[in-house]
């Protein structure tokens, strides 16, 4: 990865770009390199936050300038950019599709030219990758869908959607963890507590791990949403 790039972002972070473009292995080596400028332990950097092509790593500025920083960090994105994709374990997601719980699957079946049952078997079938998270605390930017599953934002986005809520949004899929207003097509819902920060931790998933939905029925997902997780 010859085009890592180092962009001063503020005057106390800085943007570490490995490309541009979206796909596992560059993902891959973003939350290598996450991890290793956390690892450092240094006292001037605070965190390290992975997106799909870069990393933001912020720092504190009066113990290390933007040349420091970098020069610092540089033999990390180097050696992350040479790694190989680490296999991840695979976090089971129970999702009861259609009905209430995911209303706008119909539509979506109709867009994509497929029933039901098949965008359910279509969307349930993958190891998705979780690219990210961001938008709300614990909200999962997964990629591997089913280009056959693609369908468009909504035109107008719900003002509330439920915590929980499985959704589609062009080529992505994702899951509502908290009660948020959202534009995204409602194929299902989780009966999981992807965040409650009465919990430790408080966010479920993990960037940079795998996600699979298992199809359930609604007796189910009463009994796991008694248990919360």
């Amino acid at each position: 990865m010859a085009d890592i790039r180092f962009l001063p972002c503020g005057d106390s972070a800085v943007t570490v770009e490995f490309g541009s473009v979206v796909d596992e292995a560059l993902n891959g080596a973003v939350h290598a390199f996450a991890a290793a400028a956390e690892g450092l332990g240094h006292p001037a950097i605070r965190e390290a936050v992975p997106t799909y092509r870069s990393a933001t790593v912020h720092y504190l500025p009066w113990l290390l300038d933007f040349d420091e920083i970098q020069a610092l960090l540089a033999p990390l994105a180097r050696q992350a950019g040479g790694q190989a994709a680490q296999e991840e374990a695979v976090t089971e997601i129970p999702t009861l599709y259609g009905g209430e719980y995911g209303p706008d699957l119909e539509e979506v079946a109709a867009h994509c030219g497929l029933s039901p049952d098949q965008i359910v078997a279509l969307h349930s079938a993958p190891a998705y990758r979780i690219f990210m998270l961001g938008f709300t605390p614990g909200f999962p930017y997964l990629g591997g869908m089913d280009p056959k599953l693609a369908a468009p934002r909504r035109s107008q986005p719900r003002v509330s959607i439920p915590a929980g809520s499985v959704g589609i949004a062009g080529s992505q899929t994702g899951v509502y963890p908290i009660q948020s207003p959202g534009g995204w097509q409602l194929i299902g819902r989780t009966p999981l507590r992807l965040f409650d920060p009465a919990l430790e931790p408080p966010i479920l998933l993990k960037a940079g791990g795998r996600v699979r939905f298992v199809p359930i029925d609604e007796e189910t997902f009463r009994r796991i949403e008694r248990r919360g997780r």
